[in-house]
């Protein structure tokens, strides 16, 4: 129980650091709140006249792409914060410490997962503003945040990983690649029918879509498909356990 304790308060102490750290970063800050609202407004007023989805207003049909790329963006950050520590130094006087050492990785996932879910928050509550409605129920919200919470534990472990394995911050800025571009090649922002053949194929069997498609059922009050959630739901489980495990590793290693 002492070392479970101690483990508590050395995650804190971690935690805090980190969200000091953002705090006093501006270009953390404009990544990761300026930046959503910026593409939301975007997706909706510039190419939202120019969409069919169907029956679906545009602006509901996109709500679950843009939380995933901006969460991608965010996740970029914590990489490029993991390199940092890094190649600073401050994790390596941080392993002579009388601390956890786990609590160095966890304080910058749990940073990462309060930034995500303000990130998160913010482009929901932006997206009401220019108009959309959600007709999900009690159920459905709650599955909803799962799915959120489950996605941004998944993120943060691959950006921390990243993080963790580049040689450089700039480096590190690489993940956005995966992170931001993969919610584009998806059903975030057009029906996968749409697309050519080959990126069609792509773009179904890729882990962004099936958790996109479930949020946004789970948000318009339709009922879930038992396949597509479950494919979400393994997708992010088994990219979370991997990745989680990996960055164990590569830490142990860099020490």
């Amino acid at each position: 129980m002492k070392k479970l304790v101690s483990s508590f308060y050395d995650t804190k102490t971690m935690t805090g650091r980190c969200l000091l750290l953002t705090k006093r970063n501006p270009d953390m800050i404009l990544t990761s709140f300026v930046a959503p609202v910026l593409m939301m407004i975007l997706f909706v007023y510039v190419l939202g006249g120019a969409m069919n989805v169907g029956s679906t207003s545009y602006v509901n049909y996109i709500v679950p792409g843009i939380i995933l790329q901006s969460l991608g963006q965010c996740a970029t950050t914590t990489a490029i914060s993991v390199s940092t520590d890094i190649k600073t130094g401050i994790i390596d006087r941080f392993c002579t410490m009388p601390i956890k050492k786990s609590a160095i990785l966890s304080g910058h996932l749990w940073e990462s997962f309060a930034r995500n879910g303000l990130t998160t928050a913010l482009v929901v509550a932006v997206a009401f503003l220019v108009g959309f409605r959600p007709e999900a129920n009690f159920a459905g919200w709650l599955v909803a945040i799962l799915i959120l919470c489950l996605y941004i534990q998944t993120i943060s472990w691959c950006s921390i990983f990243f993080g963790i394995i580049a040689k450089s911050p700039e480096g590190a800025g690489a993940f956005s690649v995966f992170a931001i571009v993969l919610p584009y090649i998806s059903s975030g922002f057009v029906p996968t029918d749409t697309m050519p053949q080959v990126l069609r194929i792509f773009a179904e069997h890729q882990p962004m879509t099936p958790i996109i498609d479930t949020l946004r059922d789970a948000l318009q009050g339709k009922a879930l498909q038992a396949d597509i959630t479950l494919t979400a739901m393994l997708w992010c489980v088994f990219l979370l356990a991997a990745f989680y495990v990996l960055s164990v590793r590569a830490f142990q290693r860099k020490q």
